[in-house]
């Protein structure tokens, strides 16, 4: 995932509502979001060059969210994949702290990742670019390629329309969250972020929708975790510039 705003305990009916956009080369085999064989209580789509994933949930209750932390002038060749940080937890039974308290002991070994997971209503985040986790308080947040909550300016723009959006019923919140995903207005130069990439690509991944030839937003997914346990997942995939391919929707998932 590249940008992800999500709020936390601020809802009457849903303890957890997220939104959230995965961007990647279009060239990068993707299957979108299903039952996976080999551990058929996970939902997830899946990485098919490295077997991992970005976000998935599994019937008994975990969720996993995974961006990159954007810094390219510390980039370790033949790190291992981020993806499995998601999968792995998807699959183990460990709770959300002492996985990421083991992530935390390995951090070295990975190119910059964020990572939230929720298992028994609550949420915990970690990045290898801090030195612990946390558990994450009730609110709206946001997160992109940097550290939860930093202010970018699309990362700020989905926190101000999540605020606002989750005030609405369902059909309207699912509705008004994939309109938010679909945002492809880019920031002005002067609030770029400047992360070691060329301007050219500041520019281009300003946007919370990203369009190019080679790269951009492959998947948008919505989610909503009831008070109760019930658990509905909506996923849209899109090809090139913003292509729509597939419309999935799981719900009545008991966590």
């Amino acid at each position: 995932m590249c940008f992800i705003v999500f709020a936390y305990d601020c809802h009457p009916d849903y303890l957890f509502v997220l939104a959230a956009n995965r961007d990647e080369y279009y060239s990068r085999p993707t299957a979108p979001a299903r039952f996976w064989e080999e551990a058929p209580d996970v939902l997830a789509g899946k990485d098919l060059e490295q077997s991992g994933t970005w976000l998935g949930i599994s019937l008994r209750g975990r969720l996993a969210a995974l961006t990159n932390y954007r810094d390219p002038a510390s980039h370790k060749t033949g790190a291992p994949s981020r993806g499995h940080l998601v999968k792995d937890y998807l699959i183990s039974s460990e709770n959300p702290l002492t996985y990421l308290e083991k992530l935390e002991k390995l951090r070295e070994e990975y190119n910059g990742y964020n990572l939230l997971l929720m298992n028994g209503g609550s949420i915990w985040y970690y990045s290898n670019r801090i030195e612990n986790p946390f558990k994450v308080s009730p609110g709206i947040h946001g997160l992109s390629n940097h550290l939860l909550d930093t202010p970018w300016p699309k990362v700020e723009k989905g926190k101000t329309a999540l605020s606002r959006i989750i005030k609405g019923s369902e059909d309207v919140l699912v509705a008004s969250l994939f309109k938010l995903l679909s945002d492809c207005e880019r920031a002005g130069d002067e609030d770029l972020p400047r992360t070691g990439v060329t301007l050219e690509w500041e520019r281009l991944l300003s946007s919370i929708f990203i369009q190019s030839e080679s790269y951009g937003t492959r998947s948008s997914a919505v989610l909503l975790v009831e008070r109760g346990g019930l658990v509905r997942f909506y996923e849209r995939s899109f090809g090139r510039r913003g292509q729509a391919l597939n419309l999935l929707t799981y719900c009545h998932l008991m966590a």
